[in-house]
């Protein structure tokens, strides 16, 4: 198989790497790719979201397979465009992605098919009405901007002060671009968060191992919303009690509900979770494998990617074939100084090589190029450092270890990944 992957982050680090593991894989290309990338996989300097440049790239290099690593190309419809071809792809139309394009077409979906989510005080298309609307809330709230902003879109609003500034940010100064020129404000849900991603060929599905994610930049949940600082799998995760309610409330009745809307799903399904104490709710939609959990679950691969995902483009997944290592697994995020807001490039990041000496340890690029011979930071969120082991705790001193072998100028990481259990507000996103 000759495979084609789409995207230059962590997540695509981590599929190239997983998918070289097979031995029918003979050649993998990867558009645009990074620094990492290009030591096990040939790079085109290709936009991953120009449809029109990645199919022209497809017809020249005819890649019997091609895996959709981030949102924006399935959202500007590229797994379309290849079906139109009758070229095998992974990754929902452009219509299924909409779950991820826009929080109103999510939460009408959730309300449409009665799953269980927040409570939605309402959507607005101005700030004033948002203003207005903000004074017969609860506090704290959450304020989620509808369109897609690279995981910064969403806010956990104390007090009105501090939701003003936010949506004069997002709304008013357009600091998120398009995605913010429409706001949904809910109610806020405690609770511990969980990544519960499926992957599907829109008739079967298979649950993949649990993960845990945090946004915040800074300790103890703090800072801003970030794409993700970090995460960690175990099956502890997710008792099977816990398991038979997600897929019977939610799962279920989302292949259901995007069945009756007319949609066939395909790829891969992330469903953002919070467990609360009245039972699990829907707190978002993505339309891909999230980033870091990417890079924890598929350490914990042990079954042929490119088989199943060959499956899933042929309609004919097995859930059976999928298994996965016992243990647990953790993903760090270096990040530049000053993400997520202004950060600088081109910092020359040393001790890639030791880090990768300990056992367990896998270091996926995220933000970085090569300058020469020279790995350089390229990116908000730099690396991923990635262990597994038998248990969390082993994992997630291995992944440390291996983060104090890594220095570049102004990097920045979170000292408690794994260890957020007694936080119990978290923003989702």
């Amino acid at each position: 198989m000759k495979i084609l992957v789409l995207g230059g982050g962590g997540r695509e680090h981590a599929l190239v790497w997983k998918l070289k593991q097979s031995p029918r894989v003979e050649k993998i290309w990867c558009a645009p790719g990074n620094g990492g990338i290009a030591a096990e996989a040939e790079c085109a300097a290709v936009d991953a979201a120009d449809v029109r440049a990645i199919v022209a790239l497809a017809e020249r290099i005819r890649p019997d397979l091609t895996v959709v690593g981030p949102e924006l190309p399935l959202v500007k419809g590229m797994t379309d465009a290849f079906r139109q071809r009758n070229w095998a792809i992974v990754g929902p139309s452009q219509r299924a992605a909409q779950l991820e394009g826009s929080k109103v077409f999510s939460k009408e979906f959730l309300e449409r098919h009665r799953i269980p989510t927040a409570k939605l005080h309402g959507t607005y298309d101005s700030p004033s009405e948002v203003y207005r609307a903000l004074r017969s809330v609860a506090w704290p709230v959450m304020i989620k901007a509808d369109g897609l902003c690279a995981g910064k879109g969403v806010f956990l609003a104390p007090d009105l002060a501090a939701a003003k500034d936010f949506v004069e940010r997002v709304m008013e100064n357009n600091e998120l671009g398009p995605g913010g020129r429409r706001i949904l404000l809910e109610e806020t849900l405690e609770g511990e968060e969980l990544s519960f991603i499926i992957l599907t060929d829109g008739n079967r599905y298979a649950p993949l191992v649990p993960t845990r994610d945090h946004k915040r930049v800074f300790d103890g949940n703090h800072g801003p919303n970030t794409g993700g600082m970090g995460a960690y799998s175990s099956d502890e995760l997710l008792p099977d009690d816990l398991r038979e309610i997600i897929g019977s409330t939610i799962v279920q009745p989302t292949l259901d509900g995007l069945a009756t809307d007319g949609i066939r799903y395909k790829g891969f399904l992330y469903i953002g979770l919070m467990l609360t104490n009245s039972g699990p709710k829907v707190l978002e939609f993505n339309c891909r494998l999230g980033d870091p959990e990417a890079q924890a679950i598929l350490a914990r691969l042990d079954f042929d990617l490119a088989e199943i995902l060959s499956d899933v483009a042929g309609d004919r997944l097995d859930p059976l074939k999928l298994r996965w290592k016992l243990g647990a697994s953790a993903c760090l995020v270096l990040t530049s100084g000053g993400y997520p807001g202004t950060f600088e490039n081109n910092k020359r990041i040393e001790g890639l090589t030791a880090a990768e000496q300990i056992a367990g340890v896998k270091i996926l690029h995220a933000g970085t190029r090569l300058a020469g011979e020279t790995v350089v930071t390229n990116g908000g969120r730099v690396l991923g450092v990635t262990a597994t082991a038998d248990s969390l705790d082993t994992a997630l001193a291995s992944a440390y270890e291996a983060a104090s072998r890594i220095h570049f100028e102004g990097m920045h990481y979170r000292k408690d990944i794994g260890g957020h259990t007694t936080q119990r507000k978290a923003a989702g996103d």
